[in-house]
């Protein structure tokens, strides 16, 4: 019924616990597919029937690795799990009765919410998807309901088969894979949103693909240059897109990157941008 596959390197500590994660689903019909990206070492998993783990002698990042575990996929749909990551039990039950429900024109797919999680299980913050992106959009670019976050893409359920139509997972991005995927995905696909949290992303010390500095830099032009005509055609959310990046830029310390992207955030959209700086600067200041 759905393939749950968990590109993974080089975390032989935290692996065990995502795949154990999705072999623990109330839903049982399912397998997991474990794709180890030439890890120096390997993990010990458990020994289930449903689990499948393809070793890579050559390392192909997160999105080749991903689409290695599509194409072996047997489900008729898939999700993705970080192996730093953890599903809740219910995350799988919930989405795929959801897609079973739906009178949505296919094709459908769901997202739902998340948690950010640091090492004690602590929740640092929580994130719902907005409820509905009909199949034309651009998700990350549109206007999001009030209290509705767009950071919930890890939590995706599709089709195995619509994945391949429009391309897989891009191998040239190395970071930003999940907007550049849903940048292809929605137009061609309706998003339904679901409110429950159903995922855990893990705030740890680990070295990370998003926190490499020049990786952020180049995959954010990358995407930008690869769907421009896509980001022109939505001035507002492009600004705050980019304003984003600027206040990430600033808290790593690329503060001369974190200036210019602020520019241009307040090129694009004047207004934007001055209320995201003035809600932000507010923002501080209650909490200080």
């Amino acid at each position: 019924m759905i393939s749950i596959i968990i590109p993974t390197h080089n975390r032989p500590h935290l692996l065990p616990r995502a795949v154990q994660s999705a072999l623990n689903q109330t839903h049982q019909n399912l397998e997991v597919i474990v794709v180890d990206d030439a890890s120096k070492e390997r993990a010990y998993l458990p020994d289930d029937p449903r689990l499948r783990v393809i070793f890579l002698e050559k390392n192909v990042g997160g999105a080749g690795a991903r689409n290695v575990g599509t194409k072996a996929a047997l489900g008729r749909w898939v999700t993705y799990l970080d192996d730093d990551d953890y599903l809740l039990p219910h995350m799988v039950e919930i989405s795929l009765s959801t897609l079973e429900k739906t009178t949505a024109n296919p094709p459908v797919a769901v997202i739902s919410g998340l948690q950010k999680v640091d090492e004690t299980g602590k929740v640092i913050a929580t994130r719902i998807p907005p409820a509905l992106s009909p199949k034309g959009s651009h998700f990350f670019l549109e206007t999001p309901e009030p209290g509705r976050s767009f950071h919930t893409k890890q939590t995706l359920v599709v089709e195995r088969d619509l994945v391949l139509k429009i391309g897989g997972w891009d191998e040239t991005f190395r970071s930003r894979v999940h907007s550049e995927l849903f940048l292809r995905l929605n137009p061609e696909c309706t998003l339904i949103g679901l409110p429950s949290v159903t995922y855990h992303l893990l705030s740890h010390s680990t070295e990370r693909v998003s926190g490499n500095q020049q990786l952020r830099q180049e995959s954010f032009y990358r995407l930008i240059k690869k769907h421009q005509d896509v980001f022109r055609n939505h001035p507002k959310m492009f600004a705050e897109f980019v304003y984003k990046h600027a206040v990430t830029s600033s808290e790593i310390g690329q503060n001369k990157a974190a200036f210019n992207h602020y520019l241009w955030a307040l090129k694009l959209h004047p207004a934007h941008t001055f209320f995201l700086s003035a809600w932000s600067a507010f923002s501080q200041l209650s909490r200080s």
